[in-house]
């Protein structure tokens, strides 16, 4: 199922222990679509998961899934898209509801909303919710290695150091949770520049599930993978093995960065499984178990 090729990697004990426990932790992404029910029964007792905000449905399903996920013995992570935040009070009544959800973790993200609230994007968000008594002890923020559709590279590391500067000031955790990107030369080299530019937060890996090759083809530029999908078009054998596949294995991206996951403060992955999460945790099973 390798998009990558055949190609055998040297991986010392160390490296390979690393992998298998960030595939192990592994964050289950899960989107309000009519799958979800389906992807929820698959998913793994006591699995975190990280819960979607969409556009269409608003926060408030967000907060639905979130608490009948928590309900399930799940530990959910919600999604909270800054652009769809109505003003402060908004801010706080979300603040108040993960206070009393006993939330320990949130994921702030800029959103997609065309005509925003009163906050234009996450940071201007999570300067005014860290002034919230909201309770939260982590709270994970964006990265782009592969770039954004309508951000340019020199916004994106200003947004992300910001973020940063926010939450160490705050005393509140922070990890930065980084886009679908399906060249591993690519996130290997951008983490090691933002580490050389100050970048300290963990890095949490996104990383497409075991996903049916046509789903994860269409997405394109909608989730900042746009460079990703012009790497495969230049590299004939990706694309060859590509379209003689089904699906598409985490290990094709993994095996090539394993040295770098523990030397770079990789600590987490976060796995976009656009809700096909039985064939993704039977990978994730059966690489536990091999």
């Amino acid at each position: 199922m390798a998009v990558f090729g055949t190609k055998k990697y040297d991986e010392s004990p160390e490296a390979k222990a690393h992998r298998v426990t960030l595939i192990d932790e592994l964050t289950f992404e899960l989107v309000p679509l009519k799958s979800l029910d389906a992807a929820v029964q698959a998913l793994p007792a006591g699995a975190e998961v990280s819960v979607t905000c969409s556009p269409t449905k608003g926060i408030e399903e967000t907060q639905r899934l979130t608490a009948e996920l928590q309900s399930q013995g799940f530990v959910p992570i919600p999604h909270v898209s800054a652009r769809m935040v109505r003003d402060h009070t908004h801010t706080v009544e979300l603040a108040e509801w993960c206070r009393e959800l006993g939330l320990r973790q949130i994921f702030i993200v800029g959103g997609d909303a065309e005509v925003p609230g009163e906050y234009p994007g996450a940071v201007e968000f999570l300067a005014d919710f860290l002034t919230t008594n909201h309770g939260i002890d982590t709270i994970g923020v964006t990265a782009y290695p592969d770039g954004h559709a309508f951000l340019s590279h020199k916004t994106l590391r200003w947004a992300l150091h910001e973020k940063q500067r926010l939450l160490a000031e705050a005393g509140v955790n922070g990890y930065c949770s980084t886009q679908m990107c399906f060249d591993p030369d690519a996130i290997a080299k951008w983490l090691r520049v933002e580490r050389e530019m100050g970048l300290t937060l963990p890095v949490h890996l996104g990383i497409s599930g075991v996903v049916d090759k046509a789903k994860l083809l269409t997405m394109g530029a909608r989730l900042g993978i746009g460079d990703s999908l012009k790497y495969l078009r230049k590299n004939v054998g990706a694309v060859v093995k590509m379209m003689t596949t089904i699906s598409y294995d985490p290990n094709d991206l993994l095996l090539p960065l394993s040295s770098d996951l523990l030397d770079l403060g990789v600590t987490g992955m976060h796995v976009f499984t656009f809700n096909q999460v039985e064939a993704t945790n039977t990978w994730r099973e059966s690489v536990l178990s091999s």
